[in-house]
């Protein structure tokens, strides 16, 4: 099997110096990311969801093997709760059909204030094509329970495992691969601080246990401060031999 380590997003001016050189212009971040890593965790489709032609775009200049996972967009997780979600659904996977071999997982983050509704999250993961791979990141404490952890396992939908201020670090599996979001070590910032060797250590045993277990591992880096999502994501490859 595979472990992915990538990174949360790609295009920051503060990547200057530590991924990017001076004076390269933002049209040419994703050429000098794709050539650092082989995946990546597109957040800015959660306030703007790209056009079905710029998903074209990407899998186009992505080389072979790239792997491009999505933040679904706000409008559906937070405006509207995943309530009545067939529309986006539709156009998600519309997008999802553009991005080809380069497609990776569909993140679906709840907002910390969204509580527990089985239901509605059943209705909504009936409504995606079964070729769209997703994981769930769910931060109100009652979504963490067997029953939801089971529903997710029906769907064959990952539960988001997390690292961060304040987020449960619950390593559950309910899909054949796993996904992680590491949005840094501060106890008191979410998307803080840097990880030392010890997490990292710690993190690539987990990450080994689960690919020997026979799933297909996906951990993207959120703590893009100062660069520091950039060096945990070279050092957790170093420390896996990859």
């Amino acid at each position: 099997m595979t472990i992915h380590v990538g990174t949360s997003g790609w295009s920051y001016d503060h990547w200057t110096g530590v991924l990017y050189p001076d004076g390269m212009p933002p049209r040419d971040r994703l050429a000098r990311y794709v050539e650092a890593f082989g995946t990546v965790e597109l957040n800015a489709s959660f306030y703007r969801w790209p056009r079905d032609v710029t998903f074209a775009s990407w899998r186009r200049r992505t080389p072979e093997g790239f792997v491009l996972s999505v933040k679904a967009p706000r409008g559906l997780t937070h405006a509207k709760r995943l309530y009545a979600p067939e529309r986006w659904a539709e156009r998600i996977a519309g997008s999802w059909h553009e991005l080809g071999e380069a497609r990776g997982v569909l993140l679906v983050q709840l907002g910390p204030q969204q509580e527990r509704d089985d239901a509605r999250l059943d209705y909504f993961l009936g409504r995606l094509p079964w070729w769209v791979r997703v994981a769930v990141e769910l931060r109100h404490p009652s979504w963490h329970d067997d029953a939801v952890y089971g529903l997710l396992e029906r769907h064959g939908a990952a539960y988001c495992v997390m690292s961060g201020a304040g987020l449960p670090c619950v390593l559950r599996t309910t899909a054949p691969f796993v996904y992680v979001r590491l949005h840094g070590p501060d106890h008191d910032h979410l998307y803080g601080g840097s990880y030392s060797d010890d997490d990292l250590r710690w993190w690539a045993d987990r990450m080994r246990e689960w690919e020997a277990s026979g799933r297909e591992v996906l951990a993207y880096f959120n703590n893009d401060g100062g660069g520091n999502a950039v060096r945990n994501a070279w050092r957790l490859r170093e420390l896996l031999g990859r």
